[in-house]
């Protein structure tokens, strides 16, 4: 197999950084166990058509290499500029190389911001430089990187080491791009595709990124003609306006993105007000950026590189149907399990299509599904024509084909035959070997563009991936914010608005909110009563205890204005034992609501990605249950009803066990609005709640029954 040629491109502000002409490794070295001494030993073992600039002035020479005494003294244009020398010379060093002319700078030595202290303000320094100058530069702390069609190896990687004993394994057709922030991950990743066969573009590893980030270099990928898939390694993202703008890019040019996301983020350590906030767990935003532009998230190494080996090799699968072809019926039913526990189907083959499989195995196997043609039928070529079959059966839409391959003198399938079959991409075609498969299994179906994956957990994993992939449709971009609203001062001292104040905000800003009163003094009730039909819901009112029911604050059912009378004196009380020094701002009085399906909208505000709205199974339960999903706002009307589509919960909308059909579309309406809110007051909101909004039946709208607005600080 080879994969598809790699075509330069010549456009982007990044190609002479990972695709030089010319590269100055600054602190060369002779010594070819040190770092300094790799990056020159593999430059040139990988075979770099460029110049290659060794720059250290203890040495006229290195290896029939000229070298130099400075960058100035290079003289002439140098693309890329590979710093390894000790920390505390790279600034002066990079202002010499800007002041050369170098367009381009990758850092590797380390001692920076992973440092702290003055190390930090070091790293500073080289942002700062960067800016200035308009020199580009990866690092510091980093690996380097490896651009494998042209043979590049800027990196110290023992991975991209050249052995020509063993040559390069590629049965993949397209390509795969890695991007990490831990350089030792990401040469590990491409070591690991590299034993499958997967065929790379680019293994690049940011560093500290002083300047040059995950996202942007994201974005260089997905752009990059020879860059079919992209797989990302990452702590955190520096720069989320450029990584977005990169998912976004990705999604509608249908170039899938891998990503294991690892560390903690604010989210985690977020003290909230609202639900909405405190169930946020330490990636909630990530994954909904994720979720919102069709990123495949995985979660350790082994499954990553099979998900990168599945779309590097495969098509897309039309839907969710897999056929398991097993020479072994436990190993069979095994796949089988692990398919349906990702929610893919394994449907009954028609009784013709079980014909036809019953001819070409023995009368003990089973044609069904998984089609366990036994080992027997191994020696008759059956496998090869049922595979074939399954191809051209519009009954299942991927193949998984269980074998063994840990001889290393026969195989189960023929490379010159399965090789045709693989190479039309007609359907998805995974192997999984239950034995430790052997390098001549690899090589010989590697060569025929088959992969083999001897994990069965991350085959499943891929598979599952590449059905949701294909089924992914981008969205639009979020609607546009709502205009920007005042919020009352009622919670200016605090942070947190009252449910009146809250309400009055969602008011302002177009929502549809209940008819309510709020009595300020008891001798207001008659006016209330003279506006609002009983029963009554009364509800204490003060930024300060944004819990009700907790502080006793809650009378429900109120039924004449004897009631009511007791019921706010009640509440008054209650709210004064619970927080004495608590400003009341008094009771509101408001009807009951109509029954209906109780459900939470609530945004927050990540550090990261900015506001980000949420929707779930609400009332009391809400904790409990945690049946939410996150999206980065705004988001416009189809994509909120995508959201509900998405929940558990969801057939409670749907008229579960005889009860009436949700107004899901006045609930989706709802969320989109909410979420606009969120955006247009992003630098004043922090979280917004309403807990709960009761969906009537279909046609009868939603009714906010508690909102609750958290200001940002200043």
């Amino acid at each position: 197999m080879t994969a598809r040629p790699a075509p330069r491109a010549t456009t982007h502000p990044l190609d002479t950084l990972f695709s030089p002409e010319s590269i100055a490794v600054i602190g060369a070295s002779p010594e070819p166990l040190k770092i300094p001494g790799l990056l020159l030993a593999f430059l040139r073992k990988n075979g770099f058509a460029g110049a290659i600039l060794p720059v250290n002035p203890r040495y006229d020479e290195i290896d029939g290499l000229r070298c130099y005494p400075s960058i100035a003294a290079v003289g002439r244009p140098v693309d890329l500029a590979i710093v390894v020398i000790p920390a505390r010379l790279v600034l002066g060093m990079l202002e010499d190389c800007a002041a050369a002319g170098v367009r381009n700078a990758v850092v590797i030595s380390s001692g920076f911001a992973e440092g702290g202290s003055d190390s930090a303000d070091l790293q500073g320094a080289i942002t700062a430089l960067a800016r200035r100058t308009g020199m580009r530069i990866s690092g510091p702390n980093a690996e380097g990187f490896y651009n494998e069609p042209r043979r590049i190896a800027a990196t110290f990687s023992p991975t991209v080491d050249v052995r020509p004993e063993a040559p390069r394994l590629i049965a993949t057709p397209r390509r795969l791009g890695i991007v990490a922030q831990s350089g030792g991950i990401g040469f590990a990743i491409y070591n690991r595709a590299k034993a499958m066969g997967v065929a790379v573009s680019h293994v690049i590893s940011t560093g500290n990124e002083a300047d040059l980030a995950a996202g942007e270099v994201l974005g260089y990928l997905v752009q990059d003609a020879a860059t079919d898939v992209v797989l990302l390694f990452i702590e955190g993202v520096r720069d989320p306006d450029n990584f977005v703008a990169a998912l976004r890019a990705a999604a509608e040019a249908g170039k899938p993105v891998i990503v294991c996301k690892v560390g903690r983020t604010s989210a985690g350590e977020r003290a909230a007000a609202s639900h909405t906030a405190s169930m946020a767990g330490w990636n909630a935003a990530y994954d909904a950026v994720f979720a919102a532009h069709g990123v495949i998230a995985v979660q350790d190494i082994d499954e990553a590189v099979a998900v990168a080996a599945a779309f590097a090799s495969n098509p897309r699968p039309k839907g969710e149907r897999v056929a398991v072809v097993t020479v072994s019926g436990g190993a069979g039913a095994w796949m089988a399990d692990t398919l349906a526990g990702e929610g893919l189907s394994l449907p009954e083959l028609s009784p013709a299509l079980q014909a036809e499989i019953r001819a070409l195995i023995p009368s003990y196997g089973s044609a069904r599904n998984p089609v366990d043609i036994t080992a027997q039928a191994v020696h008759t070529g059956g496998l090869q024509k049922i595979v074939e079959m399954l191809v051209r059966s519009d009954e299942v839409d991927l193949i998984a084909v269980v074998v063994s391959l840990s001889s290393e003198t026969r195989l189960p399938l023929k490379p010159e035959e399965i090789g045709p079959v693989v190479a039309r991409q007609a359907k998805p075609i995974l192997v999984h070997t239950y034995t430790l498969p052997s390098q001549f299994s690899r090589d010989r179906l590697g060569g025929a563009g088959i992969v083999v994956h001897a994990g069965l957990a991350a085959v499943g994993k891929a598979a599952g991936a590449l059905v949701r992939r294909a089924a992914f449709v981008p969205t639009p971009e979020g609607a546009a914010a709502a205009p920007l609203v005042t919020i009352p001062p009622s919670g200016a001292a605090t942070g947190a608005l009252s449910e009146h104040g809250s309400k009055q905000l969602l008011r302002a800003a177009g929502i549809a909110v209940p008819d309510e009163v709020l009595l300020r003094d008891r001798v207001e009730l008659d006016a209330a009563v003279a506006r609002i039909a009983f029963p009554w819901a009364m509800k204490i009112q003060s930024p300060q205890i944004p819990h009700k029911s907790e502080a006793g604050g809650v009378a429900i059912n109120i039924a004449d204005r004897d009631a009511a009378l007791a019921a706010y004196d009640l509440l008054i009380a209650n709210a004064r034992r619970h927080r004495p020094d608590a400003a009341l701002e008094g009771v509101l009085v408001g009807p009951m609501a109509k029954r209906g399906v109780e459900i939470i909208i609530g945004t927050l505000r990540d550090a990261t990605f900015g506001p980000m709205v949420m929707v779930g199974l609400g009332g009391v339960a809400t904790e409990l249950f945690r049946d939410v999903v996150y999206r980065p706002a705004p988001v416009g009307r189809a994509e909120a009803a995508a959201m509900l589509a998405s929940l558990v919960s969801a057939l409670l909308l749907d008229g579960f066990r005889g009860s009436p059909k949700a107004d899901v579309d006045a609930l989706a309406t709802l969320v989109a609005q909410v979420s606009q809110l969120a955006a247009g007051l992003a630098a004043s909101v922090a979280e917004i709640e309403i807990n709960p909004a009761i969906v009537h039946p279909a046609g009868q709208g939603v009714t906010i029954v508690d909102a609750l607005v958290v200001g940002a600080p200043a």
